[in-house]
């Protein structure tokens, strides 16, 4: 009896010590849930999300038009981890997916701001260059040592590469890449008043030596009268391009862009207003579909994923650049559906 009753007690001391390890001891993962949705089109805490000041007219919106994320729980126990799991509410993956190996937390933090108060310029570039406002490339930096001291400077803006006209940075990208390390490469470039016509020598470009390297990095610039703000607190990534820009158009043109409806969407977009792909998209549309949205702007990369794992009534646009986006909503506006995925 005394044994029976000594090896109760431990299995009872090892059940309590299995259950407060549990409970308490953190894993290395991370879980991914479904974060808040944002009507960019509404207001935060009073102020108005997007707003847009200069001699430009501006249109009243109805409906909505709603930025989606995905929430990130830090801190998941092994009990927490395999509930998580079972349940499939959240998806449960390696801590260092989410927080690289070697940067801190807070790194990761600032990355992310930084992501999203890029994608906010890139919306309003891809916006207006929409609406059909002139736009021009400008160098920023100028590495040095590099192929382009002496030759091009802070401020300049670039109009074209070897007769090729640019109006993106890609265009830039694409057309320096384009070049064979070590010719020449002129460049028509506008400094101040003065245009003229610079040369300079392509170096290899870091990592890939087949193509052709300036070493500046190149900003799009739109020449509008409006003045854009765009304020969103507690949020990073640069996922609500897409959302923000067709937002801005909305704003920037007569009619009313959604009917009405409640549209939400993701998806990265460049200056050009091309769309790109983004993650936790199941999370996003579980979210917007709560939240009251009817139609979601895919990126036409994420449309597998997407059909795979779409809430019931949720419809599917796919989206692949700001036109299309666009086209989506007034299709829904209009009672249509738009392409799907």
């Amino acid at each position: 009896m005394t044994r029976l009753r000594a090896t109760l007690a431990l299995g009872l001391v090892l059940a309590a010590v299995l259950g407060l390890t549990g409970a308490t001891v953190r894993v290395p993962f991370v879980a991914l849930g479904d974060g808040p949705t944002f009507d960019v089109l509404g207001a935060q805490d009073g102020r108005t999300i997007i707003e847009v000041t200069g001699p430009v007219p501006t249109f009243p919106t109805t409906g909505q038009l709603r930025m989606t994320t995905v929430a990130v729980t830090s801190q998941v126990t092994l009990f927490g981890a395999v509930a998580m799991w079972l349940t499939g509410s959240h998806e449960v993956v390696p801590r260092e997916q989410v927080y690289p190996t070697g940067q801190s937390s807070q790194q990761v933090d600032a990355e992310n701001t930084r992501q999203f108060t890029q994608s906010e310029d890139d919306a309003q570039d891809a916006a207006l260059r929409y609406l059909g406002y002139p736009s021009s490339v400008e160098v920023g930096d100028v590495t040095t040592p590099g192929p382009s001291v002496g030759v091009l400077a802070q401020g300049d803006r670039i109009v074209s590469i070897a007769g090729r006209p640019v109006s993106t940075p890609q265009d830039v990208v694409d057309a320096v890449g384009a070049a064979r390390p070590g010719s020449p490469l002129p460049l028509v470039v506008r400094r101040g008043e003065q245009q003229s016509t610079v040369t300079a020598t392509v170096a290899p470009r870091p990592g890939d030596v087949s193509k052709g390297y300036l070493g500046i990095t190149a900003a799009a610039v739109v020449d509008a009268p409006a003045s854009i703000r765009i304020g969103l607190a507690d949020v990073g990534g640069p996922s609500a391009g897409l959302i923000f820009a067709t937002a801005i158009v909305d704003k920037l043109t007569p009619g009313d862009l959604t009917g009405g409806r409640d549209i939400a969407g993701t998806g990265t977009i460049d200056a050009s207003g091309r769309v790109g792909p983004i993650g936790g998209i199941r999370f996003k549309m579980d979210a917007a579909r709560a939240d009251g949205a009817t139609t979601f702007l895919v990126p036409a990369g994420n449309c597998s994923e997407a059909v795979r794992t779409a809430p019931d009534g949720l419809t599917l646009a796919r989206v692949s650049d700001l036109r299309e986006g666009v086209a989506a909503v007034e299709a829904v506006a209009a009672g249509r559906t738009p392409p799907t995925c």
